[in-house]
């Protein structure tokens, strides 16, 4: 039996579905393969029940610190009933599985087959060969082709570790008794989010780690990470290694033996998960035999446009060993879609692509780090500003964590953002009727190239900017006529002025980082910053540095534990550069 279809899909997640979508629409036909379970890694294994199980041992951990974070609260935290947690996470993933892919697939009228696939034919003419599980096997043909398998939780090759078995991430979330103790290996996003879930839950957590906590992510993140596992009664080693894994069935316990700094130990406990990665998985689709070239890990090569070296094969997913994010593949499946058929000639561009680990604080960043602009040979004007002085933050009575900026020292560019903090703390935008707006100045071309760099950060980040370039002369007056809550002017030199409505012109206080709440954070009505700075810009300009150093130390230091904060308005504080 052959068929001939536009677009042949191997996989059902994320890129494969806004791939078949974006066909379908286009006027093509299309067929998508699944083997397994319809609808990939996000919903059945991944972000759906990750997610589901972090917000239910989320609300255990607030019930059990409550007391302590709010005087007048008294709460307890009962022992899980993980059997009727499990029950109601896989419900939701059956209910939205049906929802937002079988129901979707309906609608769109694409063809489906369950089987396993594999390529055949030639390089230049190639079919698949679909296997269905009664043996039947059908060949498909078709105009272009699309690998959307995604990947698999690996293990690396430790000695025993087969032997003794070991949860995975996916096994991890169907366990029906909450273990005593649990050792993680592995220091990523899914061991973090895996470990300090279980700890909520009830085990006893043990990470080793080779290197350090989030070790992509700025450093201090890992410090913020580890000072919160620590609070919270997870032990984290690192430099360790493991070299051996041993079952002691007498104990009903898994030894762990690994490498610390030249050094064994051993480490026992009731599970251990693995968590050390993912691979692609493109194992038995005979891609040889299409020419279509793999990577070191079974990741399928492509070009930044997501071709194959085989011109009517592409890729996208996780199986292309590009980041790991539902969202991107989504990205990649449209993409795709409008290469093959519309000639579109769309590439992929990472460059300011945001990415979020759910652990409590979690983790936020978007585009370079520190490491990487310093490695690209940019100056870097990077700034931290401590949660203890974001009013929301205070509000919540949960201030651990920072907000790091990463800008280029040259220019003003915002090249990076990063936040540990919980997420009601991190900035919210896009609130219906918000607008994040502002007026700069226009005499001074510096002042125009920082607020085009700071314009175009801030919307590709997601955010609605709105600005206006306008004569320094004129901003008061048109402030002062504005509606809006809250107007601000960028300054050439990156700093932000910000009047509320009826308030004298004062200069507020600026970090180098992005700071909002749903308050103002207050303006120092101090005629002695206006002095200090007009005295500063009197001096030679190579006297200026050291000068504005000690004034944004005297800021920090001095003035910003002391603002007040103003309930009713929305500031927004944002710049890229101080004084240097």
């Amino acid at each position: 039996m052959q068929s001939r279809y536009d677009l042949a899909i191997i996989g059902s997640g994320g890129a494969a579905f806004a791939a078949a979508i974006r066909a379908t629409t286009l006027g093509k036909s299309v067929v998508m393969i699944e083997r397994g379970t319809f609808g990939g890694t996000c919903v059945n294994t991944g972000c759906v029940p990750s997610k589901a199980l972090i917000a239910a041992a989320e609300a255990r951990q607030t019930a059990a610190e409550a007391g302590n974070r709010f005087p007048g609260i008294a709460t307890t935290a009962d022992d899980v009933d993980m059997p009727a947690l499990i029950s109601s996470k896989q419900d939701l993933v059956e209910e939205l599985r049906g929802e937002k892919y079988v129901d979707v697939a309906d609608a769109y009228g694409w063809h489906i087959r369950h089987g396993d696939a594999a390529f055949a034919g030639t390089p230049e003419a190639p079919v698949l060969e679909v296997t269905a599980t009664d043996g039947a096997v059908e060949t498909i043909d078709a105009d272009h082709y699309l690998v959307a398998t995604g990947a698999s939780a690996w293990a690396p090759p430790i000695d025993g570790l087969e032997e003794a078995g070991y949860l995975t991430s996916t096994t991890a979330m169907e366990l029906t008794k909450v273990p005593d103790s649990l050792l993680v290996l592995g220091g990523g996003y899914v061991a973090l989010e895996q470990a300090q879930l279980f700890a909520r839950l009830g085990s006893k957590v043990t990470l080793l780690v080779r290197s350090r906590l989030a070790s992509k992510e700025e450093p201090e993140v890992s410090k913020a990470l580890q000072e919160v596992f620590a609070d919270e009664g997870i032990r984290v080693v690192r430099r360790a290694v493991p070299t051996h894994v041993a079952r002691d069935d007498v104990r009903g316990q898994v030894v762990v033996t690994a490498d610390i700094s030249g050094g064994e130990q051993e480490f026992h406990a009731e599970q251990v998960l693995v968590a050390l990665g993912r691979r692609p998985v493109t194992d038995g689709l005979n891609l040889d035999a299409v020419e279509v070239k793999t990577g070191d890990t079974g990741e399928i090569v492509v070009t930044d446009q997501l071709q194959s070296s085989n011109p009517r094969i592409w890729a996208a997913g996780d199986v292309t060993g590009h980041p790991e994010f539902v969202y991107v593949a989504a990205h990649h499946g449209t993409l795709v879609a409008e290469n093959a058929f519309a000639d579109a000639e769309r590439s992929v561009d990472y460059a300011r692509l945001p990415r979020v680990t759910f652990t409590g604080p979690a983790i936020g960043a978007v585009g370079m780090t520190e490491a990487q602009v310093l490695a690209a040979g940019i100056r870097c004007d990077c700034r931290v500003l401590p949660l203890d002085y974001v009013p929301r933050a205070l509000v919540n009575r949960d201030t651990r964590g920072f907000i790091k900026i990463v800008a280029n020292a040259e220019t003003g560019e915002i090249l990076g953002l990063t936040a540990v903090a919980e997420l009601p703390a991190i900035p919210e935008f896009g609130e219906e009727g918000f607008e994040l707006s502002w007026y700069y100045s226009v005499d001074n071309p510096v002042a125009q190239k920082t607020n085009a760099a700071r314009k175009q950060a801030l919307e590709a980040a997601g955010f609605t900017v709105k600005d206006q370039g306008v004569p320094r002369a004129e901003i008061r007056e048109l402030i002062q006529a504005s509606d809006a809550e809250t107007n601000m002017m960028m300054g050439p030199a990156g700093w932000c002025y910000d009047w509320p409505q009826g308030d004298a012109v004062y200069p507020a206080i600026f970090l180098g980082s992005a700071q909002t709440s749903g308050h103002s954070v207050g303006f120092l009505k101090e005629e002695k910053l206006d002095k200090e700075m007009n005295r500063i810009k009197a001096l030679p300009a190579e006297e200026q540095g050291p000068e504005w150093t000690k004034f944004d130390k005297m800021l920090r230091d001095e003035y910003l534990p002391a603002i007040p904060t103003d309930e009713g308005k929305a500031t927004a504080i944002f710049g890229t550069k101080v004084h240097n």
